[in-house]
């Protein structure tokens, strides 16, 4: 059987959370560009929307940690479009924080942006995407610090690794017509993430990366591309990597320093 084109998604609907900014608005901009109507998501409008020739993503005010919001998000996406073929849950992030001294409100909500809300919007997805022939696609982007926590994540960590078990058992409950896949990013290069990476724009940090350089959020893009399309059609529960190797151990880069 022949595959078809893996670029193309024309007449395909596809809903990005946190698709106003950063990761989430080059995903958006690129899903755009292999021809889907696309929808995204934020608490207030921005003032640029994600766009590629010619087309603009529609925008819809919604808090994706309220259930209710997240099923008007989906219930949106059909409205416009006449269906949903593919949720990327790409909303998510937190501060570094002392798990010794913070406090649990801030734990609640860090777990309930990068957890609770991702789930919120799968199952209201799964729902439309269960009533259609050819089914859908999910992608939850998750992170590295679900296999490696780093000091001051422990939230974000449980979080991220909660995402990660929850793909897992969605893969497994609502095949075959809905496939269920996580990327694991590593660190990547967004303005918004510029300070955290050191005074020298992250210089050192890429010294610790095979790949010597970080990720950029087209890397992440072309992976949810390849997930939601033909390409993957029997990928299901899976763990994608995209972080470039990981990072280089540290007893590996004590005996070998670049």
């Amino acid at each position: 059987m022949s595959i078809p084109n893996p670029a193309d998604f024309a007449h395909r609907a596809v809903v990005v959370t946190g698709g106003t900014k950063g990761i989430g608005f080059v995903i958006a901009e690129t899903f755009l560009a292999a021809g889907a109507d696309v929808l995204v998501c934020g608490r207030s409008e921005p003032a640029v929307l994600p766009s590629s020739n010619g087309r603009t993503a529609s925008f819809v005010p919604v808090d994706i940690r309220d259930a209710e919001q997240a099923n008007t998000l989906i219930d949106t996406a059909v409205e416009k479009f006449g269906r949903l073929d593919v949720l990327v849950n790409n909303a998510g992030g937190s501060p570094d924080a002392d798990a010794a001294t913070v406090s649990t409100r801030f734990f609640d909500k860090i777990v309930a942006l990068n957890l609770l809300a991702p789930f919120y919007v799968a199952q209201a997805a799964n729902r439309v995407m269960q009533a259609q022939d050819d089914g859908g696609a999910i992608v939850n982007i998750g992170s590295v610090s679900a296999h490696d926590p780093q000091p001051g994540t422990a939230a974000y960590t449980a979080a991220k690794a909660g995402l990660l078990a929850l793909t897992k058992a969605l893969a497994l409950e609502w095949a075959p017509k809905v496939r269920v896949n996580h990327i694991t990013t590593g660190l990547i290069r967004t303005e918004a993430a510029a300070e955290t990476y050191g005074p020298d724009g992250g210089a050192a940090v890429t010294k610790t990366l095979p790949m010597e350089r970080m990720a950029v959020p087209s890397d992440i893009a072309g992976a949810c591309l390849y997930l939601a399309g033909p390409l993957a059609s029997y990928v299901n529960g899976a763990d994608l990597a995209v972080h470039g190797g990981g990072e280089l151990p540290a007893r590996y880069m004590a005996l070998h320093p670049r």
